[in-house]
């Protein structure tokens, strides 16, 4: 994955948002995209498929004409052997239709930043002179569809919205909205959640959240207007793997994630680390893609002490956690601005987003093999079986 930021700019400005600099309007040259993918496809570690996010701001604060110029380029540097799939992460506040052709011509993912109901989206989600953004974000919605771009919606769970899955959902369905990812409310930065503040840690959170996210699932399941959520859909597949099949943690290698700012510096692991500074580890710049080769920011990457200790951190993981056959090892992130360093284990953010999702599928197939154990014990044996012919014949149930 390559996290690209076009721009730190925000038009916006979330009571929860980590980023530092998102005032500067500054807009990434294309020199620096045409280095950076040059860097990148020539480098002979990219897999079959990347993912392109372009985030960490809102990126639709920079021009169409920049995308348009920065996407042909990317294809005419583009091998045969690797696809490329483009997303952006946006607030939807500046979505037209002229947007719209370009993400249906380019086949571009969109997630939309909406956080449920006006109350609970405006009640964070604000414009820089505090007022709420949510009818501006429900028209850029209203737009994508009416435009038939395919779209999710990624809302922060907060202290106040953890109570109320009931109402969430029933705004996605009377919206249209049928796939939905949640993140929950972080303390990142110079932010501190309110929902570890005012909810309390530990177990009570834990046990909170599982209702929420049980209660939210089972409820989507039985509507049928719910496609995917997020918290479930991508850790089945974490769980029930081919025996031998790892599960990767694209956080914790080496430039496996590559976040690049506006002007070229790069970082890894954890996206939110870029823009950030820490005492310890400056700010967690690895180099610069305008003057670094990859090769040089990836021994940069390997040598520092950042690395270090994230693997240090792995280890402890593996050692002491049984979930870290599904997450491995968690974002480092979290465990820096939680338990204060990367080498740490277990942060309230992975035992909501990685543990209670999985004990939540566990128990429901739980409660599938006992319904699969009772109906076998509840079909009766005939005491002959039937011969070849009489199984053959057609019931007398058929017309």
């Amino acid at each position: 994955m390559v996290v690209v930021q076009p721009t730190g700019f925000c038009n916006i400005d979330c009571i929860y948002c980590y980023l530092p600099d998102r005032s500067n309007k500054h807009v990434m040259e294309q020199s620096t995209v045409a280095r950076l993918f040059s860097e990148v496809f020539g480098s002979g570690w990219c897999d079959t498929q990347m993912i392109v996010l372009w985030h960490a701001g809102e990126p639709l604060a920079a021009p169409l004409s920049f995308y348009r110029e920065a996407f042909a380029t990317i294809e005419r540097l583009r091998p045969p052997s690797v696809t490329v799939k483009h997303s952006f992460q946006t607030n939807a506040t500046l979505i037209n239709d002229a947007w719209c052709k370009f993400f249906l011509e380019c086949d571009v993912g969109i997630g939309v930043s909406i956080d449920g109901p006006r109350e609970a989206h405006d009640a964070k989600r604000k414009t820089r002179s505090g007022k709420g953004t949510f009818d501006k974000t429900l028209a850029g919605i209203h737009c994508l569809q009416a435009n038939g771009v395919p779209f999710h919606a990624l809302s922060v769970v907060s202290n106040e919205t953890i109570a109320k899955p009931d109402e969430l959902l029933d705004f996605y369905i009377s919206e249209g909205i049928d796939k939905v990812c949640f993140n929950v409310e972080e303390s990142e930065g110079s932010y501190v959640s309110d929902l570890f503040t005012a909810g309390g840690e530990g177990a009570d959170l834990r046990t909170r959240f599982a209702a929420f996210l049980r209660r939210f699932w089972h409820r989507a399941r039985a509507s049928g207007k719910v496609q995917f959520v997020r918290e479930i859909d991508h850790t089945l597949p974490r769980i029930f793997r081919p025996d031998g099949e790892p599960a990767r943690n694209i956080q914790t290698e080496p430039l496996a994630m590559i976040n690049v700012d506006s002007y070229g510096n790069v970082s890894s692991f954890s996206p939110e680390l870029l823009g950030m500074k820490n005492e310890e580890y400056g700010d967690f710049l690895l180099g610069n893609i305008n003057v670094n080769s990859l090769v040089e920011i990836h021994e940069s990457c390997v040598r520092s002490a950042l690395y270090r200790d994230i693997q240090i951190g792995v280890r402890a993981c593996k050692a002491s956690c049984e979930y870290f056959a599904v997450c491995g090892a968690g974002a480092p992130v979290n465990k820096l601005f939680e338990n204060g360093s990367f080498t740490g284990t277990t942060t309230s953010f992975c035992t909501l987003t990685q543990m209670v999702p999985t004990d939540l599928i566990l128990e429901a197939y739980d409660r599938l093999e006992e319904d699969w154990a009772a109906h076998d014990a509840n079909q009766a044996v005939p005491p002959n079986p039937p011969t070849a012919t009489e199984a053959a014949a057609p019931s007398s149930r058929m017309p």
